[in-house]
């Protein structure tokens, strides 16, 4: 479900500014849990984003109040807090890519039913490419990841990581730059 799609199926617009309040919440989470949470399994592994994301929807219940639907979609605002917990991660989803890439996935990779529900997850890519995710910076990291598994544009991303949308767009370049580099022309990451 995109943003715009949510926008017209709860009337945020028809609340105050900062008003999300606990109906308005759970709202929020049957429409974004699965979607917030196949990004983080995507970024941490299964293993780790049960946690990730019950602590994004903890701290976004926290600040519904001061929610401002002015400033970003709900679907951004999440997005941004489960990429700043992600960031939290980053030492174990470094060292977790760089094993990947040592090793590769495991021999009892799930089926195929499992694989498109998960589509790309940090356990099932190709060594190389996981090898390469854990060598980008951070920063470099969270634009690429947001842009290939969670579809967000430019200015998402900007508003979800509270960085200029120039800067958006030099992350990603440098990524994908850096990217081509460590895996040659093959690299498949559109955005």
């Amino acid at each position: 479900m995109t943003g715009e799609t949510i926008a017209t199926t709860v009337p945020w617009a028809a609340r105050a500014p900062g008003a999300l309040d606990t109906e308005g919440f759970a709202e929020v989470f049957g429409a974004y849990f699965g979607e917030i949470h196949t990004y983080v399994a995507q970024r941490l592994g299964p293993d780790h984003a049960e946690d990730v994301v019950a602590e994004t929807f903890l701290i976004a219940f926290r600040k519904r109040a001061t929610y401002d639907p002015s400033r970003a979609a709900v679907r951004t605002w999440l997005y941004g807090i489960a990429t700043k917990l992600i960031g939290k991660q980053r030492r174990l989803e470094a060292r977790t890519l760089r094993a990947l890439g040592r090793c590769g996935p495991d021999a009892d990779s799930p089926g195929h039913e499992d694989s498109v529900a998960v589509r790309v997850s940090a356990q099932s890519l190709r060594p190389e490419l996981a090898a390469a995710l854990a060598e980008l910076d951070r920063r470099d990291r969270d634009v690429l990841l947001l842009v290939a598994l969670a579809g967000l544009s430019h200015d998402e991303i900007a508003t979800a990581l509270g960085i200029p949308y120039g800067t958006v767009g030099s992350r990603l370049s440098r990524a994908r730059k850096k990217l081509r580099a460590l895996l040659g022309e093959a690299v498949l990451v559109h955005g």
